[in-house]
């Protein structure tokens, strides 16, 4: 349906152009990272966050709804950023990527650069795009996984060294001028807005967004807008009008969050999906543990060290100390099951040892923030230059569900044989999300060692069925959850036990920094 225009704004110039003092450009926040630049979007009423994704998978550790692909097209600064930054705040959506289609624009020959240097290249035709990495990038995105996305640079015309990493979301704002030019994009566009903006009030802020931000001449932009703009417009962009399922004129209406609303109402996969932590309360119990578990043995030793440990009225210092050597004793134990071949050295006394050594690329930790920070300084002692990451999981307050909200992993760790450290698992959901996260990173299921001082067997089962090749490894096995998911007997919330934080009178693992999954 398209959209009145009597409940428009009065189009004026004044409203519609953005100031020249704004401060990031729009088109440089129409991509989200999950690095190190603060993932969030702030409006006047709450926080939305664009760096991570809801766990969408299930108990199999599969995924169970899409995202919910928005595809907004427009001509060259018709408002399609602005438009899209609105719907996200009157929609009660916390999880959001916005892909903008300028960083996939293709990388231009010597030859190009010549033609866009002297705005003789046209950057508003089809060709310009590099739509097969689009399409990719796009149902990746859907599929909830990590992407690369290119940095494009519009001064120098040239994609940028570094990529943006960014992760799936509950709804995906895509915008750009071709959103609706190729066929394969168009399937995967859940709803298709098309934002109509007069022609004149394009070429002004085309004008002041292309000198202010992109420091080109008035000559040059009117002869590249004339030129190329204006006729790529009439041939290829406002054709696809046609195919919208909302017609947003003049680039703002009143209407349009209610209408968007209701085309969503009957695909929110964010707002059907069943509690997976109560899925996992349910699935896979009273079954043998699985043969991927393995837990230290109970020595005199190890029983000891859980016995002060798991006292309420151990000190703070007694309770790091005996658990830095369980810690050790652990990844000692994680060690272990690294592949190894045959290697024969010579002793200094002339003879050969058959010996053993590590057969493997590379070993990665990843802790699960804050409390499988802890046993860093462990791994750090038994492993001689590890790399570290870490992933940050906390719980949704609405629905007690682990959410990702921060990741750092090294460079190509698809290649590495991954120790994935938390210190308590015990529905195993924040473990298997953690899990899918390194999957996503192309780490291979079978170099996946977790490792965790406590575990419930809730959470074994849950980890094991979903991921079974997965190595576990673990000082002890609970056999119970209590009502709101703490281990029974247990260890109490690690986190706040070590670093000496206070946890609320009625302290849940759901509402912890790091939650006992």
């Amino acid at each position: 349906p398209h959209l009145s225009r009597s409940h428009c704004g009065d189009g004026s110039l004044d409203r519609l152009l953005p100031s020249v003092s704004m401060g990031i450009s729009p088109r440089k926040r129409t991509t989200s990272q999950c690095k190190s630049e603060p993932p969030l979007l702030r409006t006047s009423k709450r926080t939305i966050y664009t760096a991570g994704r809801p766990p969408w998978y299930n108990e199999h550790g599969t995924q169970s709804k899409e995202a919910f692909v928005i595809g907004l097209c427009g001509g060259s600064a018709s408002g399609k950023t602005t438009v899209a930054r609105k719907i996200i705040e009157a929609l009660d959506v916390p999880w959001v990527v916005l892909l903008s289609m300028d960083s996939f624009y293709k990388v231009l020959s010597p030859e190009e650069q010549t033609l866009a240097a002297s705005n003789d290249y046209n950057f508003d035709h089809p060709d310009a795009f590099d739509f097969g990495l689009l399409t990719h990038t796009l149902r990746k995105l859907k599929q909830g996984k990590s992407v690369k996305i290119p940095v494009y640079d519009f001064t120098t015309h040239g994609r940028q060294k570094e990529w943006k990493t960014v992760y799936g979301a509950s709804v995906i704002i895509f915008e750009g001028i071709m959103a609706f030019a190729d066929k394969e994009l168009l399937k995967l566009l859940d709803m298709k807005i098309f934002v109509e903006t007069d022609s004149d009030i394009r070429l002004v802020r085309r004008l002041r967004r292309d000198i202010t931000e992109r420091g080109r001449e008035i000559e040059g932009v009117i002869k590249q807008y004339n030129k190329f703009v204006k006729p790529a417009f009439e041939q290829y962009i406002e054709p696809t009008m046609r195919l919208a399922d909302l017609v947003v004129p003049r680039g703002k209406c009143s209407q349009l969050y209610y209408r968007v609303q209701v085309l969503m109402t009957s695909q929110q996969p964010w707002r059907r999906k069943p509690s997976l932590l109560a899925a996992l309360a349910s699935a896979h119990q009273a079954q043998p543990l699985p043969q991927t578990l393995s837990v230290l043995e109970s020595t005199p030793q190890v029983r000891g060290m859980h016995t002060i440990i798991r006292n309420k009225e151990t000190s703070r210092d007694e309770f790091i100390f005996y658990s830095k050597r369980l810690m050790r004793l652990l990844i000692e134990r994680a060690l272990s099951f690294l592949p190894s071949q045959i290697h024969i050295v010579q002793t200094p006394q002339g003879e050969d040892y058959v010996g053993r050594t590590f057969y493997g690329k590379r070993v990665t930790g990843v802790s699960i923030l804050r409390a499988g920070e802890t046993m860093e300084p462990a791994l750090r002692a038994v492993c001689k230059d590890v790399r570290i990451g870490k992933i940050l999981i906390q719980t949704n307050q609405d629905t007690g569900e682990p959410e990702l909200h921060y990741l750092r992993l090294p460079k190509d760790i698809g290649e590495d044989h991954v120790i994935l450290m938390d210190c308590t698992v015990s529905t195993g959901a924040a473990a298997m999300m953690a899990v899918r996260v390194l999957l996503d990173h192309d780490v291979q299921e079978d170099k996946i060692l977790l490792v965790s001082l406590l575990m419930a067997e809730m959470g074994v089962h849950s980890v094991a069925y979903a991921f079974p090749q997965v190595k576990i490894i673990t000082t002890a096995v609970d056999k119970k959850v209590n009502d709101v998911f703490h281990i029974i007997p247990g260890i109490g919330n690690f986190g706040d036990r070590y670093f000496g934080t206070d946890a609320p009178p009625d302290w849940s693992d759901e509402e912890m920094d790091e939650p006992s999954y």
